[in-house]
């Protein structure tokens, strides 16, 4: 026998609840209405729902977002769906960082959030399936892969393990080579998805020519070559998880093409006909700057709304030095095993040089640098004349002997806003807030030093 959900619909418009309840009996087994917050409140406490369907703007001191909050408070794990006017995306953002898993904007279309709601209880369903997997997250410092006990890095893993609860979008933003497919599979490795695949794909890697056919498939002979059928990124991700690297590459066409799967869960394959259903969690990642595309027109801000419901910035590795002796001792470990060498160590005026060190590459690029020395030194005991000349003649680390006291000051100054800003997640306020300067002069600085 199927199984159905308990749903309850909180609006304060009687036409629509008795709508939607009509609609949406076949796929609901009891359903019960509340006109108001408290009402509805009184309904949820008293029964046991896994769905629920609300209304932002009601009559009284309270509203959907904060019915929201209250339901992830008092029972986590309900799915929620909230009902916000045309346009109000603000809103629908503001509502799915709540918890809530989607939106759907007045008109209601009742085919529209019948697909929706059948999405959300697969996604409850797997919840349930998969419930044991939320006592296994690892702790603070050890989530997938990802090294390090600084304060900022602490405060990123809690927030990947926050968000890896929900169904939510994420998009992650930071420099290139600080790890941001890493915190993507993270997100998926600690969600109720884990079961499911994991597809990365480097957007900004595929031809223009071919970004539709692999990210929506084929059907045979739609296009020359087109020898066979195959499914696209999208059809391979069923029941995991999507992501899409560089998205910000993705040229306008494209860009249309995934604002329709995201917004009706839907899409064709290149020659085909028939619509196929989307059940792929979506994280995107960017190491440009967005906000200054969005204003440049080159990249569609109602994607950007769609793709950044969640958004996630990974600091450079210079923001977290003291996290660099743990990732040195991580990457030695793992080499010195894979590589079938004894395991070797680093002595204090190396493992000084190695802090000291900018790092534009980031982790990546100090992941590189440990796995030539395991490769190329014969010493057990890492010194500095075993480090790379581009380290050892100081190259990328800050020597601060040939330069002026304004350059040091700068320095300083740059790298402590860098550091705040990544304390704040980018919080403009929080972060002039906490270094003690107006958010006029916050502002400057950033212009100053060219930061984002």
């Amino acid at each position: 026998m199927e199984r159905k959900f308990n749903l309850l619909i909180v609006d304060d418009e009687p036409n629509l609840r008795s709508g939607l309840a009509r609609g949406l009996s076949k796929v609901a087994g009891t359903i019960e209405t509340a006109a108001s917050v408290n009402e509805g409140l009184d309904k949820f406490d008293a029964g046991n729902f896994q769905l629920v369907i609300t209304d932002v703007r009601m009559p009284g001191d309270r509203d959907g977002l904060e019915l929201i909050s209250w339901i992830q408070r008092r029972k986590p794990g309900t799915t929620t769906i909230v009902i916000t006017a045309h346009g109000s995306m603000e809103t629908a953002v503001d509502a799915m960082r709540r918890g809530a898993f989607d939106f759907i904007s007045k008109p209601v279309d009742l085919e529209l959030i019948r697909q929706q709601v059948s999405r959300a209880f697969k996604h409850h369903q797997l919840q349930d399936e998969n419930h044991e997997l939320k006592e296994k997250l690892a702790a603070v410092g050890e989530i997938g892969g990802i090294v390090g006990n600084s304060q900022t890095l602490e405060e990123l893993l809690i927030q990947i393990r926050q968000v890896a609860s929900t169904d939510a979008t994420v998009m992650i933003q930071g420099e290139s080579g600080t790890g941001k497919e890493l915190i993507a599979k993270a997100i998926h490795d600690q969600s109720n998805r884990s079961a499911g695949p994991f597809i990365p794909v480097n957007l900004g890697a595929l031809p223009e020519s071919l970004l539709e056919s692999e990210l929506f498939g084929h059907e045979q002979g739609s296009f020359t070559g087109a020898s066979r059928q195959k499914p696209g990124f999208f059809e391979q991700s069923i029941g995991g998880t999507l992501f899409l690297d560089e998205i910000t590459e993705i040229p306008a066409k494209s860009q249309v093409d995934l604002l329709r799967v995201l917004e009706s869960q839907t899409y064709k394959r290149v020659g085909g006909e028939r619509e196929q259903s989307s059940d792929a969690r979506i994280v995107s990642a960017s190491n440009r700057d967005v906000s200054k595309m969005l204003a440049e027109g080159t990249f569609r801000e109602d994607l950007f709304y769609r793709l950044n419901i969640v958004p996630i910035h990974v600091p450079p590795l210079r923001s977290r030095r003291g996290d660099v002796p743990l990732l040195v001792e991580y990457f030695l470990d793992h080499f010195c095993k894979r590589h079938g060498r004894p395991l070797k160590s680093v002595d204090a005026d190396a493992m000084q040089l190695f802090i000291n060190a900018r790092w534009p590459g980031n982790v990546r690029q100090l992941r590189n640098v440990i796995e030539r020395i395991v490769v190329t030194s014969a010493n057990d005991l890492i010194r500095i004349g075993d480090l790379p000349e581009e380290l050892s003649r100081g190259e990328g680390q800050r020597n601060h002997s040939a330069r002026t006291l304004i350059e040091i000051t700068e320095t300083a100054e740059k790298s402590g806003i860098e550091d705040a800003l990544a304390a704040n997640d980018s919080h403009r306020e929080q972060t002039a807030k906490s270094l003690g300067i107006s958010v006029r002069t916050l502002h400057y600085k950033m212009k100053k030093y060219d930061l984002h």
